[in-house]
């Protein structure tokens, strides 16, 4: 079901990519300034459920990549970001 008001989905049936974009776009926005503050807060509002769909997006992500390793017997990899060093 497309939102009246905008002619988008609602952020919930968003897939990662369409609502990665949309966020793009509502940030510029609101950074571009020239809105009413009923506006900038209605754009704050959607910009916030389109964090929330990617962001379960990418969890379902690593969840699955994690499932896969486990598999493997690689175990998940360490949350640090960083590499194990010089070799």
């Amino acid at each position: 079901m497309e939102d009246t008001s905008t002619g988008t989905p609602p952020a919930g049936e968003m897939g990662y990519e369409q609502a990665r974009d949309e966020l793009v776009a509502v940030v510029r926005r609101l950074e571009a300034g020239g809105s009413t503050l009923e506006e900038s807060l209605a754009l704050w509002e959607r910009g916030e459920e389109l964090a929330a769909v990617c962001r379960r997006w990418l969890e379902g992500a690593r969840a699955r990549l994690d499932a896969v390793l486990a598999e493997d017997g690689e175990g998940p990899p360490d949350d640090t970001g960083a590499a194990d060093g010089p070799e």
